[in-house]
């Protein structure tokens, strides 16, 4: 529980520091800052991994499933690559919700971090749930499994011609204007205005609002991935939230390169697909090393990359 608590602390202290003095004033994010702070983040993710091997090694945390040091760092890393490669899809669609609403740079890290933070505790309780799913019936395997695998399926046979998403025709954002009036404009960095005692929503609160219920969609596929490597609660949180909390730097960093990634969806396939398997073998007998799951995701993202830049490259 102690390292519970410290490992929240940690991340609320981020968080503070981040909005009250790092970001404190709304300023544009350029690709420069945005890449040195993803670089930190993942950085912070891998060296976090030693402090995983530390504590399982010493017996400083529950550990249910009875993994051993070595196995449970490379459960963490494994998880937090699928986490960090299907956010891929995320940033795209926030992209996406930012142009719909016309939301300036400078005021887009502010949603962001109120988005990241509302993803947290939503990723947290779904996490809590799907763990305690995972260990009461071991059958929720097999659904979970076949989720994966529809997704991935789905993913491959999309078709080129279908409807793109529009934020401005989304459920979210039609169900929100009956609820509450909405401005068209802008009002610095307000989520919300009062004018003639009527509390008015802003562009900023409603791309929130999207975003959220957008990464709530993104997470029925992450939870469920993540719980296929290992259904550890804290391996299964912290790799998540590790890669949640790189998101925003992430973001500012690839929105504008998405287009040169665009084989990256290929690698997204590749990964459900083998951890929907993995969940589907998972009562049998044979069960893959960990050591192939991790490879086996390291050679997906790389070669998706690879391909993605060459291609790229021949087109320009």
């Amino acid at each position: 529980m102690i390292v519970w608590i410290l490992f929240l602390a940690a991340i609320l202290l981020f968080l503070a520091l981040d909005l009250g003095i790092f970001n404190k004033n709304a300023h544009v994010i350029k690709p420069k800052e945005a890449g040195i702070w993803t670089a930190l983040w993942v950085t912070l993710s891998f060296l976090f991994s030693f402090v995983i091997n530390w504590l399982y090694r010493n017996n400083h945390i529950t550990n249910p499933t009875s993994i051993k040091p070595a196995v449970a760092t490379m459960k963490f890393i494994t998880g937090y690559l699928i986490e960090l490669s299907l956010s891929i899809d995320n940033i795209f669609v926030i992209a996406i919700i930012f142009a719909a609403f016309r939301i300036p740079l400078k005021y887009q890290h502010r949603v962001l971090f109120w988005g990241i933070l509302g993803a947290v505790l939503l990723r947290g309780s779904m996490i809590f749930f799907g763990v305690i799913l995972i260990n009461k019936f071991s059958w929720m395997t097999y659904i979970f499994g076949a989720f994966l695998l529809f997704t991935a399926f789905k993913m491959l046979f999309k078709k080129e011609e279908e409807e793109e998403f529009n934020p401005k025709k989304s459920f979210v954002y039609r169900s929100l204007r009956k609820i509450i009036p909405v401005t068209s404009q802008l009002e610095g960095d307000h989520f919300f205005i009062r004018k003639k005692h009527l509390r008015i929503a802003t562009p900023l609160f409603v791309a929130l609002l999207v975003i959220e219920v957008m990464d709530m969609l993104f997470a029925l596929d992450s939870v469920p991935a993540i719980l296929a490597i290992t259904a550890d609660p804290f391996l299964v949180f912290s790799s998540n939230i590790f890669a949640i909390l790189g998101l925003r730097s992430m973001y500012f960093f690839l929105a504008t390169m998405l287009e040169k990634f665009s084989y990256l969806e290929y690698s997204l396939i590749a990964i459900l697909s083998f951890v929907g398997i993995k969940m589907l073998i998972a009562q049998t007998t044979y069960k893959f090393p960990e050591w192939v799951s991790l490879s086996f995701i390291l050679v997906a993202l790389i070669t998706g990359i690879l391909v993605s830049l060459a291609k790229s490259n021949k087109k320009e």
